[in-house]
């Protein structure tokens, strides 16, 4: 299927109705064959296209950037160095900074000999609350060695006790003690190391979110990596037609930035380059300016990135120009894209092409690594996260009104969780297919190749005291959409009781409305308490009691990291939350308090 000069790949999903009352989905396209490693991209790409940019980081005014030939001589250096050190398959080297292009070589590096990478989120080191998630991975995995980008930035946390005996890596400011990057050099024989290598090898732990228990280590093999990749590639196979280029800022110790998209780039001779901003007030400003000087062919980001490029593009021909004009996909994550965000995405887009990249979202968890349903059609409708890719089954257990939860079977599902075979058995079922928790309906149930979409995770609904189902996930989705730009995040309220509430997270846009006051956790802002009231009922207009908000609380303090409030992805851990918040949640439901919002209920 062509649009403009993009190819596509039209949709194909074989569906099998089991007699047991379940439903298998495949792809009805085969898989492509993938690499054994994810060495094998780096030494083709290296010879194939050795002088293209594959990273590139900020440096003054422009980029450093690092080619394919340069970055395998790199990686094979740093590997014999490893060697040198002690380091062999299956040892652990824990990354406690953020993206750059140090990382990521190091990382190539390791996983080369089999050593086992565990990028984790650099707050985990930089805020003195949350240290104790990093010694919780310490203990998890025992690293031989750790790296950091700065031995001063990250001196706190290289100074724990827990570090001892470690060795210590970083690009600056190297102490007694400690190597310095450049110096990770050796006589160690990569050859040889790499030629016990294959697709078993687990070479990376990812760190689960522990928005409901504690994060949990997702062993990930090249195997996975490689399939991933050629799966991807089957569904959207310009990636193979020309090189791809992006401006990313997702961190690498989340799946869907440290392997799909950093995979991506090296798996189609590809270049990444870092954006060191993100969808934050003191940090956007930077992404809009890596932006102007870079762009890119394929767009990466999750709603609220989307909404604040979309902004500043309305006021910037120039920027708007730059962005799309090379432009082959636009793919949002971690929620659905409000329709507006769509919409003026794709106006702009045709305005500077005179067509409309592909819009879409795929699904996945850590354990999948990331991708194993993606929309690869074009559509105009937002949250669709497609079908079955390549090599993939999806099973579908029905629950009721046309909901299914989801399992998946597949070359890119992780073997287990990192010394943990109870958690790991619990995640599979007596098939073999991984229990994913995630519950999707079909946008055409007489017609699977339309795709489905995503509907919450099973163990976030609960009932209230009625017996009536919240589909709180869900829910929580379309609120955000209701009250956006007022509200950062909400927290869905209700269980065995009456009727659903929400505590609000407030906006930045929220705060400018009008006077407040911290009320012993809850905000008393009158004029932003009606704006939220009037969201809230639009909202609930012709719903039930299961979709219609009866009361609202506004938080004054935000989501604490280091109480595990929110994670390090940025979730927030609903449970956590209400347990640390247990005196609002009972202010909320008095119903007595001048920071409560009550709504009528018909």
């Amino acid at each position: 299927m062509n649009i403009g000069d993009t190819i596509y790949r039209a949709h194909a999903v074989v569906r099998e109705d089991r007699a047991d009352g379940a439903i298998l989905l495949r792809s009805g396209h085969e898989m492509s064959p993938a690499a054994a490693t994810s060495a094998v991209w780096l030494r083709h790409w290296a010879e194939k296209t050795g002088d293209a940019v594959f990273l590139a980081e900020r440096s003054g005014d422009g980029w450093r950037s690092v080619s394919y030939a340069e970055a395998l001589a790199r990686v094979e250096a740093m590997a014999a160095g490893l060697l040198e050190r002690g380091m062999s398959a299956g040892s652990r080297l824990l990354i406690v900074s953020g993206n750059g292009v140090d990382h990521g070589l190091l990382s190539l590096a390791a996983h080369m000999i089999g050593v086992i990478t565990v990028p984790v989120a650099e707050q985990y080191s930089l805020i003195p609350g949350a240290q104790k998630q990093l010694v919780h991975v310490l203990t998890l995995t025992d690293p031989a060695m750790v790296y950091a980008s700065d031995a001063a930035v990250f001196g706190s946390a290289l100074a724990l006790p827990e570090m001892a005996g470690r060795q210590i890596v970083v690009s600056a400011n190297a102490g007694a003690g400690m190597t310095a990057i450049d110096d990770l050099r050796g006589g160690g024989d990569v050859a040889a190391a790499a030629a016990r290598i294959g697709p078993d090898t687990v070479v990376k732990i990812l760190m689960t979110s522990g928005s409901t228990s504690a994060p949990k280590g997702v062993m990930t093999t090249h195997g996975m990596m490689c399939a991933n990749q050629a799966q991807i590639a089957d569904a959207l196979p310009f990636l193979r037609t020309r090189p791809p280029r992006i401006v990313d800022w997702l961190p690498w110790n989340h799946v869907f930035g440290g392997s799909h998209n950093f995979n991506m780039m090296l798996a189609n001779g590809g270049a990444l380059y870092i954006d060191e901003g993100k969808p934050a007030p003191h940090l956007m400003p930077k992404s809009i300016s890596n932006n102007r000087l870079m762009n890119g062919t394929l767009a990466f980001n999750v709603p609220v990135g989307f909404a604040q490029l979309r902004d500043a593009m309305r006021a910037d021909a120039g920027l708007r120009r730059h962005y799309f004009e090379d432009l082959d996909m636009i793919f949002y994550a971690g929620a659905s894209l409000p329709q507006d965000i769509w919409r003026d995405l794709a106006e702009m887009a045709e305005e500077v092409q005179g067509r409309v990249p592909l819009v879409t979202s795929s699904w996945g968890l850590t354990e999948t690594a990331p991708a194993t349903m993606i929309q690869h059609e074009p559509t105009t409708m937002s949250g669709i996260i497609g079908v079955p890719m390549t090599g993939v089954t999806i099973k579908l257990l029905p629950e009721v009104d046309g909901r299914y939860e989801v399992r998946a079977k597949g070359p890119n599902i992780m073997p287990g969780y990192w010394n943990d075979p109870e958690k790991t058995a619990q995640a599979f079922d007596d098939e073999g297919f991984f229990v994913t928790g995630d519950a999707m309906r079909f946008v055409d149930p007489d017609e699977p190749s339309r795709g489905m979409r995503f509907d919450g995770r099973i163990s976030e609904d609960f009932k209230l005291m009625t017996g009536t189902w919240v589909r709180a996930a869900q829910l929580r989705l379309d609120l955000l959409v209701a009250l956006a730009p007022l509200a950062a995040d909400v927290v869905i309220t209700g269980a065995d009781r009456g009727d659903v509430g929400l505590m609000v997270v407030p906006g930045a846009a929220a705060l400018k409305l009008g006077d407040f006051s911290d009320d012993d956790g809850a905000l008393y802002a009158p004029e932003l308490a009606e704006r939220v009231a009037e969201c809230l009922r639009g909202h609930g207009a012709g719903k039930g009691s299961a979709g219609r908000i009866a009361r609202a609380l506004i938080l004054s303090e935000p989501p604490n990291l280091a109480e595990g409030e929110i994670t390090a992805k940025g979730n927030l851990n609903f449970r956590k939350l209400l347990t640390r918040r247990a005196h609002l949640l009972e202010r909320l439901y008095a119903g007595t308090d001048r920071t409560v919002i009550l709504l009528a209920k018909d």
